[in-house]
């Protein structure tokens, strides 16, 4: 059986906001921006080369079994890049909060790049949200 991730659902505050951060200062493309029912606006927006998409959204009923999140409640999603330079320098030209470059080394985070898979930079979006940027050695179509 396959399974594929496609779209994982960011809690936020504010959709507007929320909607130039990541399709302004992040550079995701904005697939939809509607309001699907009375009083439901759903956002879906993916990364340049990815093939799974984020949702903002305000108005879904929420299934019993999964409840609310809370604005800011969600960590840890991760980005892949080839050229983790430049996307650091693009991303911090467009007013993104990113930490500086860092491995993981022998004492913990280190800062600078590592050896291949062990770079990253961090950041948040407006609502606290947390994301991880880690260097690839390729992009996803050659692995």
């Amino acid at each position: 059986m396959e399974m594929t991730l496609e779209v994982v659902t960011v809690p936020v505050t504010d959709l507007d906001r929320a909607k130039t951060f990541y399709g302004e200062a992040l550079g995701f493309k904005v697939d939809l921006d509607d309001e699907v029912a009375p009083g439901m606006r759903i956002i879906q927006l993916t990364p340049p080369g990815s093939r799974c998409s984020i949702a903002l959204m305000t108005g879904m009923p929420r299934h019993p079994d999964q409840p609310e999140m809370a604005p800011g409640s969600l960590h840890a999603l991760q980005l892949c890049v080839t050229d983790i330079a430049k996307a650091h320098s693009e991303l911090m030209s467009r007013g993104v909060p990113v930490t500086p470059i860092q491995h993981v080394g022998a004492t913990g985070w280190e800062d600078g790049p590592g050896d291949v898979w062990n770079a990253f930079m961090f950041f948040k979006d407006p609502d606290g949200n947390t994301w991880c940027v880690q260097e690839a050695p390729s992009p996803l179509s050659e692995r």
